[in-house]
């Protein structure tokens, strides 16, 4: 099981997106039958197993191990991951894209670029898995208080030098066997929290 799986496959997405199967795949971060199942959620066996079923069938859960009760097997599924990511992909022609923003400073611009984010970093790593290699990223994630809006733009304004002065120091657009990065660099009011 890995820790997130994005999904890109429209018809993946609609099957996740459904209440009962996201219920049942919350549930099955641990291994469990559809009777454990039925009893946990408070469906018949029956509904249990057509849903599992369809998330299996959209490779969101596979077959931990299979018990024999007399002339009966038992199957026991696992989730393929402990949380989910839609992609953009799942969405085709309407997905966010940054190219169709026109104001680089709004916060469409942003999703779109998260989105970006998504699609591509989710498509990347699931060709690395495929090859069983790692994908070499580089996150940062902080929260900043700034005093005032004047400190934030000054922030702002030396982020942007260091970003571009760290670029000029290490690009080589004529690198043999170089591979470009992507950086992406955000900040919006962090939401309140409990």
């Amino acid at each position: 099981m890995v820790d997130v799986e994005v999904i890109d496959d429209p018809a993946a997405a609609a099957c996740l997106l459904d209440p009962v199967r996201a219920e049942l795949l919350a549930e099955l971060t641990e291994p469990a039958s559809a009777a454990t199942l039925a009893a946990r959620v408070g469906l018949t066996r029956q509904k249990v197993n057509y849903h599992l079923n369809t998330l299996q069938r959209h490779h969101l859960v596979s077959v931990a191990e299979e018990r024999q009760w007399g002339g009966l097997t038992e199957r026991v599924l696992i989730a393929s991951a402990a949380s989910y990511v839609v992609s953009p992909t799942a969405l085709g022609a309407v997905a966010a894209d940054p190219a169709r923003s026109t104001d680089r400073l709004s916060a469409g611009h942003l999703i779109a670029l998260a989105a970006r984010v998504v699609r591509e970093v989710g498509e990347l790593w699931q060709s690395a898995r495929r090859t069983d290699k790692r994908l070499a990223t580089l996150s940062i994630d902080t929260t900043i208080r700034f005093r005032t809006t004047s400190e934030r733009a000054d922030f702002t304004r030396d982020l942007s030098t260091a970003i571009a002065t760290l670029a000029a120091r290490y690009h080589d657009d004529t690198a043999a066997g170089g591979r470009p990065h992507r950086l992406f660099v955000a900040a919006y009011p962090a939401p309140p929290t409990d």
